[in-house]
């Protein structure tokens, strides 16, 4: 187990901070668990530790693994997965040790945070800094458990829905390694715990206060002012772990544990969870919080640069970075980028016409010669198609040259071109300019963590399971309806081509909304639309238990010589080869399966 070596390996990064040999330190300067008692800020270490091994990715991984689109790179992990090569020995999105790793930081952290002098000539200060840090600690183990959830939970040959090993004591040298899972109602619990420590723990958010009035009646009573208070919860904390993060994470948790393939054994129901969602949204007012862009909040430049105020769509997010990555790997060749996430045509159909309705219904006006036109505005704001204008540059991913000259961007023209007739345009800045040369003009990006639409999705989906599209039993102000309505509208259905709204209204949303089982397949479609590329959907079919085998498609796109008319094929990119009979859970490592006696592995899995 990775896990038990942490311990001294951390040690061992802070031995001899000062000496005169390097070759022959002295042993009087080794640091152990214990001195960190007296020195905060090695201390510390262990917490910043845990922040490190966040499962956040800054790029678009799984959903190449996924209906909605595949990648050029022939080495990708991921593409193999995908197309059968998927193994307990074999997984590229296991989070067994990354998550396993920050459970024990967060548990060496917890052990010795009581000890600690942070601020021993304060007694305010000192107990504010215990209650931050250790709110931090539990929020991250309950963010840790939820991604080994994900990705490991499931049920063994003995029909027990199981999760990971329970810890919540650090591991060391003479700890029995060999301990069995818990059982997947168990770790949602735990999650649940730790999330509601958090939020006692920690403030809401974080922010700057005035007067003596603002501060708990716990810290008043130590002795503490406004100055002191700032100085632990004030604004420069903000982006760790916060009271409202604590309560996403804890939906979000909920959510999961609540969806088909885990509500049978994990104790939480749909109800629960539309509740726990709805108290997140209550924070923003529901709906009248809702960001009237927050779809696109990558393309709102001014709020991305250092100096601007959060934006209100962005729950959580990590820290701003100023690069050409995202760019760099997936404009298209004409643009110097590898062209590397490659939308499917699976995806580009999910989008409805402009009216709202499904481009499979006869009144859609739905044209297959003509298949961009009249689409809902989001499939612009994600993917570049055939003749898009982007950077000024006509891009043409059929089989014809463009009118300057023969083009690298046509489909499967380079090893960089596309692979389905489409690239990726969500996330990246229009800005960036990636060169032949190598050099770029880098901008500033904001990769969030947590997003309030996903929230609101959660709500949706769970209130519409729990009680039907309209219901609101619990008094929130809203249903599952006025929320997938609040975001149709945002996006511009039921618009004519100028923006004005229709005579008849959303007509597909009404439909929907006298029938929960289309308004299930409604929420899932807009889920799919609004988060697409954010790596949730790997996660949401199996949760869902949808089959995951739906074959990539791709559109080829051919001019005739003498007319210039354009005809469009639908073809097959990459058939997929998962087994829906156990693949819904992930495996177990095998590596861990053959050290560990009382670990029991998912069933299927070898």
């Amino acid at each position: 187990m990775k896990t038990r070596h942490i311990i001294f390996c951390f040690i061992a990064l802070f031995v001899m901070s000062s000496c005169d040999d390097m070759f022959e330190p002295a042993i009087e300067n080794n640091r152990q668990l214990e001195d960190m008692t007296e020195e905060s800020a090695y201390a510390h270490g262990l917490l910043i530790y845990a922040y490190g091994r966040l499962p956040y990715a800054r790029s678009t991984q799984t959903d190449v693994a996924t209906d909605d689109a595949v990648t050029n790179l022939t080495t990708s992990a991921y593409l193999n997965m995908a197309t059968g090569s998927w193994a307990s020995d074999n997984n590229p999105v296991s989070q067994w040790n990354a998550c396993k790793d920050g459970i024990q930081y967060v548990n060496l952290f917890l052990s010795i945070v009581d000890k600690v002098k942070w601020a021993p000539s304060a007694a305010s200060k000192q107990q504010m800094f215990i209650d931050r840090l250790k709110g931090e600690a539990l929020g991250l183990r309950a963010l840790f458990y939820y991604y080994l959830l994900m990705a490991h939970g499931g049920y063994a040959d003995d029909g027990v829905l199981y999760g990971v090993p329970l810890l919540t004591t650090p591991e060391d040298g003479g700890s029995d390694f060999n301990q069995p899972r818990a059982t997947f109602a168990s770790c949602i619990k735990q999650c649940f715990d730790d999330c509601d420590q958090a939020m006692e723990l920690l403030p809401v958010d974080y922010a700057d206060i005035e007067s003596n009035s603002e501060i708990p009646e716990k810290y008043l009573e130590l002795g503490a002012n406004p100055s002191g208070y700032n100085l632990v919860f004030g604004k420069k904390s903000k982006n760790l772990m916060s009271g409202k993060i604590a309560e996403a994470i804890k939906a979000q948790v909920a959510l999961l544990a609540a969806s088909p393939a885990f509500r049978d054994q994990s104790g939480v129901t749909s109800y629960e969870a539309a509740r726990l969602a709805a108290n997140v949204l209550k924070r923003i007012g529901g709906l009248n919080g809702f960001d009237a862009t927050g779809n696109i909040w990558y393309k709102n430049k001014s709020k991305l640069e250092p100096s601007a105020s959060e934006m209100p769509e962005i729950l959580w997010r990590a820290d701003r970075v100023k690069d050409a990555t995202q760019e760099a790997e997936n404009f298209p060749p004409s643009l110097y980028g590898d062209g590397r996430v490659n939308p499917s045509q699976n995806l580009v159909d999910a989008f409805p016409m402009r009216s709202g309705l499904p481009i499979t219904d006869a009144n859609s006006g739905y044209d297959p010669q003509n298949p961009y036109a009249k689409r809902d505005p989001r499939l612009e704001d994600n993917v570049i198609y055939n003749g898009m204008i982007f950077r000024k540059v006509d891009i043409i991913t059929g089989n014809y040259p463009n009118s300057k000259s023969e083009s690298t961007d046509n489909l499967t023209n380079i090893s960089t071109s596309t692979r389905t007739g489409y690239y990726l345009k969500k996330l990246l800045r229009d800005d960036v300019s990636p060169t032949a040369s190598g050099t770029e003009l880098t901008q500033q990006h904001i990769y969030p963590r947590i997003r309030y639409t996903e929230m609101f999705l959660a709500y949706a989906e769970a209130a519409n399971d729990a009680w039907g599209p309209k219901a609101d039993p619990n008094g929130v102000g809203f249903s599952a309806y006025d929320v997938i309505k609040a975001i149709r509208t945002r996006a511009g259905l039921a618009t004519n081509e100028i923006g004005m709204p229709l005579p008849e209204g959303d007509v597909y949303l009404e439909e929907c909304a006298n029938d929960q089982t289309r308004m299930t397949e409604l929420i899932r479609n807009e889920r799919r639309i609004e988060l697409c590329f954010e790596n949730k959907r790997f996660w949401d079919l199996r949760r869902w238990k949808m089959p995951l085998n739906e074959a990539v498609k791709g559109m080829k796109i051919e001019r005739d010589k003498k007319t210039n008319t354009l005809s469009y094929t639908v073809f097959v990119v990459e058939p997929r080869d998962y087994d829906s009979s156990y693949q819904w859970y992930g495996p177990i490592p095998k590596s861990e399966i053959l050290k560990w006696s009382k670990l029991k592995q998912n069933k299927g899995w070898k």
